[in-house]
């Protein structure tokens, strides 16, 4: 308040002094010396909503249509699923007993520790890489941080607790950068710190029950407390964050999610903790030049608290346009509005839409959790390359991207299940390719039993496998130049398809080729719909079937 009267009444001599100084001053969290902020490139777009809606799509994005994702940090080390970092302070869960039972108890042993105890001993980014890119790949993307706060890369703001200095001790975002540019991928990275501020509230507890009743869990620590500790000097809260008022009904675990968007009730961030996140993703966009960012949030990263994820997004698609004489970025978010979605790409998580979108849309998934998980491997429980592609095909259809993630273990490998359905992956993207990549919507993206069935979207997605399995009876459609694609989505076991959208009355069917094999294929045009007579020998992978019609 003092600062602000002085602003207002003060001479402008003294309101510039006093705005250079706490430019020039150390932010708290940040131990700069230098000035405080990352400058935002200039250029047309201004970090306003309306200045961002004049964005496009680039084309090598809308083209790509399937991604990559290696969404793998240090919380992938215990093998025991997603929110490790979270959920191992929350008494009474499986992630709490697993953690106490293989590490110790939270106040003695917690997740600085497990950063101190993943050594990605065994990564190889060119190998996994090229691996994706046989897959049918045509981007990749690598998690930069996750709310567990520690990047992933060389950071100059958070200098601390970054994988250069603790953990691994490697530049992980620099390695994955440097693969996907050998192998001629364009680089994603995948940003969620901006949560850190409420998502690891739950360190500051303690047992209600046990011999451990009452004893604080390590999110309270300070610097101070590393005295003969292997993290000597090192200061827990610039990883923890939690030197403030917590949220209300942090109690309960379930809050987190209502309080995605900073409301109802979430603590709100301070500005020093807004700007040491706005710096640090600045920081990460000029150092690896990303053509493409995901961020784990309501809209863009702190909206509405802050504004740092506009001047974040104008940042990224300036540079772009300084770079490379035109904008190629890409940004997603989550939850957007009609609005919001002309200005950065609609991510919807674990799920996709039930119809035909106006703009370039994502679906971002994973075969298994989202951070790997040893019980998912034991009970043979990923999704199948069939239920990728599957997926793959609808998103398409609906002017969609598919960005895939493979769990990756704390070694820095995958395991041979996954390794297999990657490979199945290739074999139908090989073979059946043109039908995904380069194409647009069709008048209707698709027919059959399936759709009848489909979820609705819930939040940010997971709508997923709540509708009814695929059969031959379902169809999905994409053109590209003169070219009809029909993919029957199972191979008709009667030896004949029918496709209803395309019976007599409508286009003239001059030719059906079946792509995989490149056979012309025997049909009909009847009342009923297009009769396509399938060949007795299927194809490798024929539980998708595209047909190419003019």
């Amino acid at each position: 308040m003092k600062r602000r009267s002085l602003l207002k009444g003060g001479s402008a001599f003294i309101s510039a002094l006093i705005l250079e100084k706490s430019l020039a001053a150390p932010v708290q969290g940040l131990g700069l010396l230098e000035p405080a902020y990352e400058p935002m490139q200039k250029g047309p777009f201004k970090p306003t909503w309306q200045s961002l809606q004049q964005y496009k799509v680039p084309d090598w994005y809308r083209d790509a249509k399937f991604g990559m994702w290696a969404h793998w940090g240090p919380q992938c080390q215990p093998e025991a699923g997603d929110w490790y970092a979270r959920e191992m302070y929350m008494e009474g869960s499986r992630k709490y007993e697993f953690h106490v039972k293989k590490y110790g108890h939270p106040s003695k042993f917690g997740f600085k520790d497990v950063i101190n105890e993943w050594k990605a001993e065994n990564w190889n980014p060119d190998e996994l890489v090229t691996l994706y890119k046989n897959s049918g790949a045509q981007y990749f993307m690598a998690l930069a941080n996750h709310h567990d706060n520690l990047d992933l890369y060389d950071s100059k703001y958070q200098s601390e607790w970054n994988s250069t200095k603790v953990g691994p001790k490697k530049d992980i975002i620099g390695g994955w950068a440097k693969a996907a540019k050998k192998a001629g991928l364009p680089f994603g990275v995948s940003v969620h710190a901006a949560h850190t501020w409420s998502w690891l509230e739950v360190a500051t507890r303690a047992d209600k029950n046990g011999p451990y009743a009452g004893v604080p869990y390590d999110g309270n620590l300070t610097k101070k407390d590393g005295a003969g500790k292997w993290w000597n000097g090192l200061d827990p809260q610039a990883l923890y964050e939690q030197n403030h008022p917590l949220s209300q009904n942090s109690d309960d675990d379930g809050a987190i999610h209502r309080q995605w968007n900073w409301g109802n009730g979430a603590s709100v961030p301070s500005k020093a903790y807004c700007e040491k996140f706005y710096n640090r993703t600045i920081d990460l966009i000029n150092k690896y030049k990303p053509d493409l960012i995901y961020f784990d949030d309501t809209a863009l990263p702190l909206w509405p608290v802050s504004d740092v994820g506009l001047r974040i997004a104008a940042h990224m698609y300036n540079k772009s346009i300084k770079d490379n004489g035109k904008l190629t970025a890409v940004i997603t978010g989550k939850i957007l509005d009609e609005q919001q979605r002309k200005a950065v790409v609609w991510d919807i998580e674990r799920g996709q839409s039930n119809s035909i979108e106006p703009f370039t849309w994502q679906t971002d998934t994973c075969i298994g959790d989202w951070h790997y998980n040893r019980e998912v491997y034991d009970r043979k429980g990923y999704k199948s390359a069939q239920t990728v592609i599957h997926t793959l095909i609808d998103v398409v259809s609906k002017n969609g991207n598919f960005m895939l993630n493979v769990p990756v273990r704390g070694d820095g490998t995958i395991d041979d299940q996954e390794r297999k359905i990657v490979e199945d992956i290739g074999v139908w993207m090989r073979a059946n390719g043109e039908s995904i990549y380069g194409t647009n919507p069709w008048k209707i993206f698709g027919e059959g039993p399936a759709q009848e069935g489909a979820a609705a979207l819930t939040a940010q997605g997971f709508n997923e496998g709540k509708g009814k399995p695929f059969t031959d009876k379902d169809v999905r459609f994409v053109t590209k130049g003169n070219y009809l694609y029909a993919t029957i989505m199972a191979w008709p076991e009667t030896g004949t398809a029918v496709i209803k959208s395309l019976a007599t009355g409508n286009q003239k069917i001059n030719r059906v080729e079946l792509v995989a094999t490149k056979e012309l294929l025997q049909f009909k045009q009847t009342a009923e719909g297009l009769v396509v007579t399938f060949p007795a020998n299927r194809p490798e992978a024929s539980y998708a079937n595209a047909l190419k019609i003019s």
